[in-house]
């Protein structure tokens, strides 16, 4: 089998300067893969914001919608799971474009290995302040006062909010380099094996760098998929051997 993974692509971000470029290079991507692609996993924040009301779903990322259509009316298996930046992501794409939908870590085998994925937010109970903005993020009572916003209103809170964030992000420094054990998906993984999990790797997204890293004495790996927003990083399992590359 071949298992593509990407991450982070963002859909609609304020800080991106063409928006149409950086959904076309992403689509090209799909392009190339889909003639050997047997299940594509799409591990969170493929929108940098999403919420659907009853009728109404964000404005924008036709083309990389009408792409996920294409791949699964040819039979092409796509997950897609919800990042904290897309997190209010219900029933319309399953429903127009065929994908699953995920919003937990899903666990699988294939070719022989066991593999833990998901966008990589909120793992363990290492960060509470984020945690407990995730709970409300997800919270139903909140959502439902959410919907009762316009959804232009609605949207420009969102935007707002996330071109906020990554200005305070930019600063920090940590946000941009790879901590090894001092990553919190790295904690989670290290706690998820030693309390009796098995997973051959564990692939997420969400920390915008890419890394490979083994979890010794583990036989385990740990892939951050990076981002394409700047990036336009991926993974390939094929057979069972997986590999972190660059789509250029």
């Amino acid at each position: 089998m071949k298992l593509y993974f990407a991450s982070d692509l963002h859909l609609g971000a304020p800080t991106i300067a063409d928006h149409r470029t950086h959904e076309l290079r992403f689509i090209k991507w799909l392009d190339t893969i889909k003639a050997d692609a047997d299940e594509i996993f799409l591990l969170g924040d493929m929108f940098d914001y999403w919420f659907e009301y009853t009728t109404v779903v964000p404005k924008g990322a036709v083309r990389f919608l009408s792409k996920l259509c294409e791949l699964t009316d040819s039979g092409i298996k796509v997950h897609i799971f919800t990042g904290n930046h897309d997190v209010w992501m219900w029933d319309y794409l399953p429903t127009e474009c065929g994908v699953e939908v995920h919003h937990e870590p899903y666990t699988f085998e294939a070719d022989g290995k066991q593999f833990f994925v998901g966008h990589g937010d909120g793992l363990g109970n290492y960060d509470r302040a984020y945690n407990l903005l995730k709970w409300i993020f997800n919270w139903r009572v909140a959502q439902v006062c959410y919907s009762c916003l316009h959804p232009d209103l609605a949207g420009f809170i969102a935007r707002t909010w996330s071109k906020n964030s990554r200005k305070h992000n930019a600063k920090v420094l940590k946000f941009h380099t790879f901590r090894a054990e001092d990553e919190h998906q790295v904690m989670f993984a290290r706690n998820y094996l030693e309390h009796g999990g098995n997973a051959d790797y564990f692939i997420f997204g969400h920390r915008h760098v890419k890394a490979d890293y083994q979890l010794t004495p583990y036989n385990s790996r740990l892939l951050v998929l990076g981002e394409w927003m700047q990036g336009s990083t991926y993974a390939i399992c094929d057979n069972g051997t997986l590999q972190l590359l660059d789509f250029y």
